[in-house]
């Protein structure tokens, strides 16, 4: 793919990814006691890296996570985790199909979201580690969630990209 329709792919799947992050859009959840929301921002993050490689894959990420890293829920570090979606994603592509590239990035990016997210539930926002483990623990179930509905989407989406034309990929 051309630089040029690669990165403009990059700008726009990140622009939809902010979309599809979207309080509207996404679909209320429960686990246990938390409240939470599946919404499927993933999707285009994962067309990008499929389609236009890793790199455009860490960009979509990047800019597909402004919104949920500044607005909502408002963890900067979000903005990292997407992009390591993009960008591993785009790099498993190359190898597998696109479920199991998805799946393997989500496998990647879960150990930052561990990390990350440990850090600033006991840190910034004074949680017990208990208290901790608990959230994180059902934050790494949904995000498990949508990445195997994302990936299984995927899967089906570029099969049909790809026999409209619009990419050589």
């Amino acid at each position: 793919m051309e630089k040029t329709k690669a990165l403009t792919l990059a700008a726009i799947m990140g622009a939809l990814a902010n979309t599809l992050a979207l309080p509207l859009i996404a679909i209320p959840i429960t686990i246990g006691t938390f409240d939470s929301v599946i919404h499927f921002s993933q999707i285009p993050i994962f067309i990008c890296g499929v389609l236009a490689g890793p790199t455009n894959g860490l960009i979509a990420g990047a800019i597909g996570g402004l919104f949920m890293g500044t607005v909502r829920p408002g963890i900067p570090f979000v903005i990292v985790g997407l992009a390591i979606l993009g960008l591993t994603n785009g790099l498993f592509a190359r190898k597998v199909r696109p479920f199991f590239s998805g799946i393997l990035a989500w496998c990647v990016q879960a150990p930052y979201v561990v990390i990350t997210d440990y850090v600033w539930f006991t840190l910034f926002l004074e949680k017990t580690p208990a208290v901790t483990w608990t959230i994180l623990t059902t934050i790494l179930i949904k995000l498990t969630i949508e990445a195997v509905i994302s990936a299984a989407l995927v899967d089906i989406l570029i099969s049909y990209i790809k026999k409209t034309g619009i990419v050589s990929r």
